[in-house]
């Protein structure tokens, strides 16, 4: 054996060599950002997985919550949980704003305004149950698969999803976009549906199944609306300025009506509008906006396509 790669009983990984290469990156990475001291830290993702866990049993202690919870229990519990976990979501939130602030050091104007964004948040908690209760009840009278709303609550990943994203999307208004799109990220993860935290969506919106769902940051969904696997909410083109890079911020997806159903692997792309009571089929390739009560199929999409002896 070459004695440079194995040295008395140890092995030469030349590690000392990959470690001193790493951290001239990192300083090559630091200086392209303009930031050349040590960064300041990013919200943790572990963190904000176990901070999930716990709204969710704040927000259903019977179902989410301790095993052993009895009715005169569970508001000393959803109190003392809410307390502790709006604590460490103030600090997750004051690492988003402390990185984006560029401040050195503790700056105490970040850690003010992450306490005013935890508190306005844990605020609106009893709006979100509302709302979640109207997502559970829309799966359990849209599945026939479906023998309790309890069942949805802890089985359905739609519902998993839509959780998440009521969560992020109020984190997301309130000036914490990061910390909101990791927890969208961490649903996306476990459920296979991707929500932007910025898509606005009414209450009763029901994902059946759910792989493959994308749903844009400038998505606009009214009330009653259900949508199936693989559906894709997006954008038709990416605006470029005059230097070429993409123009960031502009409305780009669809708005979709209250009462619409979309089924599996539809794909709608950019600002167009689905109009209320309308059927979109599965697979149906779809760039323009379609009036109320409107029942479109591939066929439909394809007679409008080739009109006229147009096309092949």
């Amino acid at each position: 054996m070459n004695d440079t790669t194995y040295l008395n009983g140890k092995y030469d990984w030349g590690i000392d060599e990959i470690v001193a290469q790493l951290s001239d990156l990192r300083v090559q990475s630091l200086e392209t950002r303009s930031r050349r001291d040590k960064p300041p830290k990013l919200p943790s993702r572990k963190e904000l997985q176990l901070i999930l866990d716990g709204l969710g049993a704040v927000l259903f202690p019977n179902r989410l919550g301790l095993p052993d919870l009895n009715d005169e229990g569970i508001d000393y519990f959803v109190g003392h949980t809410l307390e502790t976990l709006l604590r460490k979501l103030y600090k997750q939130i004051s690492r988003e704003l402390h990185f984006n602030s560029g401040h050195q050091g503790v700056h105490i104007a970040d850690h003010e305004r992450a306490i005013i964004i935890a508190r306005q948040f844990a605020a609106q908690l009893p709006a979100v149950r509302r709302l979640l209760d109207s997502d559970i009840q829309a799966a359990y009278e849209g599945d026939p698969a479906a023998s309790s709303p309890d069942e949805v609550l802890v089985c359905y990943p739609g519902i998993t999803a839509i959780i998440h994203h009521r969560l992020a999307h109020i984190l997301y208004q309130l000036g914490a976009p990061l910390v909101a799109r990791i927890i969208s990220e961490i649903a996306h993860s476990a459920t296979g549906i991707d929500i932007h935290p910025g898509a606005q969506i009414g209450d009763s919106f029901f994902i059946d199944h759910g792989t493959g769902v994308v749903i844009g940051e400038t998505a606009v969904i009214g009330r009653h609306v259900r949508v199936y696997q693989a559906v894709t909410l997006g954008a038709k083109r990416f605006l470029k300025d005059d230097n070429g890079v993409l123009v960031k911020g502009n409305v780009r997806h669809p708005i979709v009506e209250d009462d619409v159903v979309i089924y599996a692997g539809a794909t709608i792309l950019g600002r167009i509008t689905i109009g209320r009571g309308s059927i979109i089929g599965g697979n149906v390739w779809l760039t323009h906006s379609v009036p109320p009560d409107s029942n479109i199929t591939q066929a439909h999409v394809r007679s409008e396509l080739f009109h006229g002896g147009a096309g092949i």
